[in-house]
């Protein structure tokens, strides 16, 4: 099934028409837009940047039909079409375009035009998708449990390395060994906004941050994203301590060894960093 979203009753008074009246009189019309697009990854995330902003659809839509000075109401309805496929995660439109007021000889309420069009076929370019390393702990509570709410939450995962039990390094004694993995995303959103969705999948498995290095149900940290270098307070990318950890570079080389530093295997201890196989119960 096709996911929609529905704008009715947008209203707009312009000049449209060819008849000699028409041409400098205002008249009203009624916009009705009924936008394809995929919201699943909405649906997991809760966030604006995985949908369309229906407000600034119509309020985009009313403007450019206030601007009109266009003849024919297939004219006018074929720039509202092809200015809402401009949307990132728009897949294709349908619109329809009412005169309230039809100029006719007979008695009519109103008369319109509806065209439903494909982004495909105006080759405009998709959104753009971002390819991202994540890592993935847990070390309390159903750790297997909390790696595969991770993955369903995170979107689209093409990618998933096998599971490494992992005994903890540094932090506070009496910790229990973890469980981790890497997993590959695709995504539309920027390193900020990847970041938030991590902090908020974090915070639905009851992530504490009460000790550094401390026992938590749930870690998701960004490792790479596409190559882009950040050096922020709030964001390192690459993670500054990737290469250092074999619990991360092991899985890591499952599903992108291009991306992990030559030699690392002979560099780093193997110790303590044990493969258990895919994840259970996924």
């Amino acid at each position: 099934m096709i996911d929609q979203i529905e704008i009715t009753g947008l209203r707009a008074v312009t000049i449209v028409g060819a008849l000699p009246h028409e041409r400098e009189v205002p008249q009203p019309l009624r916009i009705d837009l009924v936008v394809d697009v995929d919201l699943r990854d909405a649906g997991r995330s809760d966030e604006l940047g995985d949908t369309v902003h229906y407000g600034l659809v119509a309020d985009r839509v009313v403007a450019i039909v206030e601007e009109s000075k266009d003849v024919l109401l297939e004219r006018l309805v074929a720039r509202i079409a092809d200015e809402v496929l401009r949307f990132d995660r728009v897949d294709a439109v349908e619109v329809t375009l009412t005169k309230l007021r039809p100029p006719l000889a007979v008695d009519a309420q109103t008369t319109a035009v509806r065209i439903r069009r494909a982004r495909a076929e105006l080759e405009i370019p998709t959104t753009t998708t971002h390819r991202a390393h994540l890592a993935l702990g847990s070390n309390l509570g159903d750790r297997s449990a909390h790696l595969r709410r991770a993955i369903e939450l995170l979107g689209r995962v093409p990618r998933r390395s096998q599971v490494y039990e992992t005994d903890p390094v540094g932090g506070p004694d009496g910790q229990g060994p973890y469980l981790n993995m890497v997993v590959e995303v695709e995504t539309s959103l920027d390193p900020f906004a990847l970041l938030r969705r991590c902090q908020r999948i974090e915070a639905a498995a009851m992530r504490q941050r009460t000790v550094r290095w401390g026992a938590r149900t749930l870690d998701v940290d960004i490792v790479l994203f596409d190559d882009v270098v950040i050096d922020s307070e709030e964001l390192t990318i690459p993670h500054p301590r990737f290469a250092e950890r074999r619990f991360v570079l092991a899985p890591l080389a499952e599903i992108a060894p291009d991306r992990c530093p030559p030699g690392w295997e002979d560099d780093l201890p193997a110790s303590g960093v044990r493969s258990i196989g895919p994840l259970p119960g996924a």
